[in-house]
């Protein structure tokens, strides 16, 4: 009988967060910018130059720790990590290993057999190296230390996760989290939210774990996918093979498929800790704590039974419009300027999810304002313009944001409600079509729809179908 493989998967996630400068100095965080245009003695290593902890980064790990039910180490300090890497300006990076500022938390997934609780080891604060640029054409290596000293948080959970399905609840339960906290953005493609996934594989009922590897590189949820599960194959087949699995930090490619090694796993006292000389400790107030935890956001779980009580949509919306902060701020902002709750979550369902998924965005990713998405609801409910051109223009104002409103007079969209004008037309249309007059008096009903479609066609789209109808029946 084949032998029965459980996986074992444990991650280290670094979230960068959302500061406007820098764990130690004064340096703007800001994506992109010239190469090494936001730095400073500090993040650049020089000798003599001091860091000074930025208090928000303090207090957004806090923030975390809350969140995911950790406990809040009252009493902590900085390590120096050494190590030589050229993108590393001090040759030493500046971490928590004794005393890091969050332990033994957990966070809640949903799985296939129910609720199950992946603990969370410990969350330290760190800063980010620079950032390598290897130039092909010159055979040079060039290093841009605009990253350098950005503030990041590494979570790291236990190896508490069963599979790629586990994983991915997990990460995404944790970037929902932190993107409700404002603490980050999450955004895996521009690297502020990393994981590394150390995975073994043992036999089922097996008390001890098998040898792990460590992957990096992965920048999408469906590449960690892919990742786990290349990896868990290859543990397999070695196992099979009568092979060892050799404990290795591996890159995966996601262009391939496939993984190779990058450097064999050496054990933490290579990096010779220390504490930090420079940084003084940190105290946490009772006050401080207190004062983070009452600023803490109303969290998903909150909102969604919020949502069911106060505006009364369908579950599905709610589990589709709270699944993204942006989706959640924007509905409420909106539905609190004209009171129409089932609308707004329509035009989120509907228009705005079909556009995103069209132009592959994010929720995140959504410029159009409160203000103009309740403009336009007005304006179509007070049947100044009808659904389609309603549609039209939510399309342009999804791209440009613009003044629907303002939109809709400069382009001479707004309904003809004007019944004499109308009627004229219609009256033009019958005489002109007496055909479909004579197969509507014969019982067909779908010669009207023909009458209607003329008269829009006359109307350049802005005429109220209904008034249409109404007027059209009567002549008939």
């Amino acid at each position: 009988m084949a032998k029965q493989y459980e996986t074992v998967i444990g991650l280290e996630v670094h979230v960068e967060l959302a500061t406007k400068t820098k764990i130690f100095c004064g340096c703007s965080t800001a994506f992109g910018g010239e190469p090494n245009t936001h730095t400073c003695p500090v993040c650049t290593g020089m000798p003599g130059s001091l860091p000074v902890l930025n208090k928000q980064v303090l207090e957004y790990a806090i923030a975390v720790g809350l969140a995911i039910n950790c406990d809040i180490t009252r009493n902590c300090k900085f390590d120096r990590k050494n190590y030589f890497y050229p993108d590393n300006p001090q040759n030493y990076q500046i971490s928590q290993l004794y005393l890091p500022i969050c332990r033994n938390g957990y966070v809640e997934i949903e799985t296939e057999e129910g609720t199950k609780k992946v603990g969370i080891h410990e969350i330290h604060m760190e800063e980010d190296a620079g950032k390598l640029i290897h130039d092909e054409w010159e055979d040079a290596s060039l290093v841009d230390f605009n990253r350098s000293g950005v503030p990041l948080i590494e979570i790291v959970s236990e190896p508490d996760m069963r599979s790629a399905d586990e994983v991915i609840a997990y990460l995404e339960k944790l970037r929902l989290i932190i993107q409700y906290l404002g603490a980050s953005d999450c955004k895996l493609q521009e690297g502020s939210m990393r994981a590394d996934v150390n995975l073994s594989v043992r036999e089922v009922g097996a008390k001890e774990f098998g040898t792990r590897t460590e992957m990096k590189n992965l920048n999408s949820f469906k590449a960690i996918a892919r990742a786990i599960e290349g990896e868990r194959a290859r543990q397999i087949d070695l196992i099979e093979d009568g092979k060892e699995v050799i404990q290795e930090t591996r890159r995966w490619d996601d262009t391939k498929e496939s993984s190779y090694a990058m450097r064999s796993k050496e054990d933490a006292q290579d990096y010779r800790y220390f504490p930090d000389p420079d940084l003084v400790p940190i105290i946490v107030s009772d006050q401080l704590l207190e004062s983070i935890r009452a600023k803490q956001p109303e969290f998903r779980t909150e909102k969604m039974a919020r949502y069911k009580e106060e505006y009364d949509i369908p579950e599905y919306d709610i589990e589709i419009i709270t699944a993204s902060k942006r989706m959640a701020d924007l509905f409420e902002e909106t539905v609190a300027i004209c009171n129409q709750p089932k609308k707004v979550s329509n035009w989120l369902m509907v228009e705005t999810m079909r556009l995103l998924k069209e132009q592959d965005m994010d929720p995140e990713d959504i410029r159009f304002s409160p203000e103009h998405l309740a403009a336009l609801i007005q304006m179509t409910e007070k049947k100044e313009i009808n659904s389609s051109v309603a549609k039209e223009v939510f399309e342009v104002m999804f791209n440009e944001d613009i003044d629907p409103v303002a939109y809709v007079d400069e382009k001479g969209l707004k309904t003809v409600n004007d019944e004499g004008a109308l009627r004229k037309t219609i009256e033009e249309i019958v005489a002109a079509n007496p055909q479909s007059v004579e197969d509507y008096h014969n019982g067909k009903e779908k010669a009207i729809g023909f009458l209607v479609g003329q008269t829009m066609k006359a109307m350049k789209g802005k005429a109220d179908p209904a008034m249409v109808n109404q007027i059209l029946k009567e002549l008939l």
